[in-house]
C-alpha cells in the first residue's frame, strides 16, 4: 500500500503486519512503515491505528457528539508511532520486533479498558474546546443553541 503524507513529498510504503482485536471490541492495527535511509542502515518504524466509533452515550450532553461527529465525521482516529533511525539492515526485523512487543505490553492493557473509547472521544471534544483556532473553519457557522424562549446557551461548546 502507498500512502502519501501531505508534509512529506516522498510517498511512504506501509505493510500492515498485525490485527489486534481488543477485549473492548476496537480493532488495532499494527502497520511496518521503515523505509531504507542509506544502502546498509533503515528507518524502522511502527505504526499503531485504532479507528473508534463516536457514539452520543460518550459524551454528557448530544451538542458535544455533535460538535466532534462535525469535524472528525462517524469515527475517529487514535494513532501512535514509534521509531528508530540508522538501524542496520541486519536488525531491522529485531529492532521492529521490539518495538511491537513494547508496544504490546505497555499500550494494549490501556487501549483495551472498556472506557477507553469514551475518554478518547472526549479527550477530541476537549481539545476543541481548548484550541479553538485549530478548529475555526469548522466553527465558524455553528449555529446557536436556543431553548423555547428563545435564550442562547453558549457554554456548552462555545461562546
Amino acid at each position: 500500500m502507498q500512502v502519501k503524507h501531505k508534509d512529506d513529498k516522498r510517498p511512504t510504503s506501509m505493510k500492515l503486519v498485525e490485527e489486534i482485536l481488543l477485549p473492548n471490541e476496537l480493532m488495532v492495527e499494527v502497520w511496518d512503515k521503515s523505509r531504507p535511509i542509506a544502502a546498509d542502515t533503515a528507518k524502522v518504524e511502527l505504526y499503531i491505528r485504532i479507528k473508534v466509533a463516536l457514539k452520543p452515550s460518550y459524551f454528557i450532553k448530544h451538542e458535544h457528539f455533535e460538535l466532534v461527529r462535525r469535524i472528525y465525521g462517524q469515527e475517529i482516529l487514535f494513532e501512535h508511532s514509534k521509531e528508530r533511525t540508522f538501524v542496520n539492515n541486519r536488525e531491522k526485523e529485531a529492532v521492529f520486533q521490539e518495538l511491537l512487543n513494547t508496544f504490546k505490553k505497555d499500550l494494549v492493557p490501556y487501549l483495551s479498558k472498556t472506557v477507553f473509547p469514551s475518554n478518547f472521544a472526549l479527550s477530541k471534544y476537549w481539545d476543541i474546546e481548548k484550541n479553538r483556532y485549530k478548529y475555526f473553519s469548522f466553527l465558524q457557522d455553528k449555529p446557536s443553541s436556543e431553548d423555547e424562549d428563545g435564550n442562547t446557551d453558549r457554554d456548552d461548546t462555545f461562546s
